[in-house]
């Protein structure tokens, strides 16, 4: 099973930035890592997640604001996030595909979730 240890988020002014981290440990083998984020009263969404190979997927609501990039030496991804807006405001959630090596499966794990506040 995947344990995913997220870091970095915080309080920020409009317009601030913030990145974000996530480590991904346990014998697996990583397929695709990225980030959900979820505001009070919505729906969990994705933000941006990454391949192995590198490929990415943003969001509309961050393209070109946010970065998400990884470090598969590492099992670990990140996430820059510039020109925040207040409603960028949320619970943020690590995720991970992987092959877990000892089931032989491929499952989805769960970051315990970090809190970005974007004052105005």
């Amino acid at each position: 099973q995947v344990q995913l240890v997220e870091s970095g988020g915080g309080l920020v002014q409009a317009g601030g930035s913030l990145r974000l981290s996530c480590a991904a440990s346990g014998s697996i083998s990583i397929d695709a890592m990225g980030w959900y984020r979820q505001a009070p009263g919505k729906r969990r969404e994705l933000v941006a997640s990454i391949t192995t190979s590198g490929t990415t997927n943003y969001a509309d609501s961050v393209k070109g604001r946010f970065t998400i990039s990884n470090d598969n030496a590492k099992n670990t991804v990140y996430l820059q996030m510039n020109s925040l807006k207040p409603e960028d405001t949320a619970v943020y959630y690590c995720n991970a595909d992987y092959l877990d090596h000892h089931r032989l499966v491929y499952l989805e794990g769960w970051g315990q979730g970090t809190l970005v506040t974007v004052s105005s």
